[in-house]
C-alpha cells in the first residue's frame, strides 16, 4: 500500500505514532516475531513440539505465554483436537497472514542495514 506521508499535519503524525506504538506492543519482545517467522515458512499448522524444537533458545514457558498473547491479539489461531495425547496446532490467522509484507520489509531493512555497517 502506497502511503501520502504528510508530515506537515499534527493529525496525521499523531495517528502514525498511535498505530505504530500499537504494532510494536502486539509484535514486542525477542520470540514472537521468530514465532510468526517459523508459522510463515511452514506454509500451514505447527504442533507446539515442533515450534518448541525449530525455535533455539525458548522454553515451554515462554512459547506458551507468546503463543497465547499472540492468539489473544488475533495474529495466531491454536485448534486443540480431543484425542489422547492431545494435539495442539498452532497457524497464522488472516490478521497474520497480513502481516507477511511488513514482516518480509523488516528482514530486506535489517539485512541492508548489516551491509551498511
Amino acid at each position: 500500500m502506497e502511503r501520502e506521508w504528510d508530515c506537515g499535519d499534527p493529525q496525521n503524525r499523531r495517528k502514525w505514532a498511535e498505530a505504530t506504538t500499537e504494532t510494536l506492543r502486539v509484535l514486542e519482545g525477542k520470540w514472537k516475531i521468530i514465532i510468526l517467522c517459523q508459522l510463515f515458512a511452514a506454509k500451514g499448522a505447527l504442533r507446539f513440539s515442533d515450534l518448541e524444537k525449530l525455535i533455539e533458545g525458548i522454553n515451554q514457558k515462554m512459547l506458551i505465554q507468546q503463543l497465547k498473547q499472540l492468539e489473544k491479539d488475533g495474529i495466531v489461531l491454536r485448534t486443540v483436537y480431543p484425542q489422547v495425547p492431545p494435539k495442539v496446532e498452532y497457524r497464522l490467522t488472516p490478521m497474520g497472514h497480513a502481516l507477511g509484507p511488513s514482516i518480509q520489509a523488516l528482514i530486506e531493512w535489517a539485512e541492508m542495514r548489516r551491509d551498511h555497517t
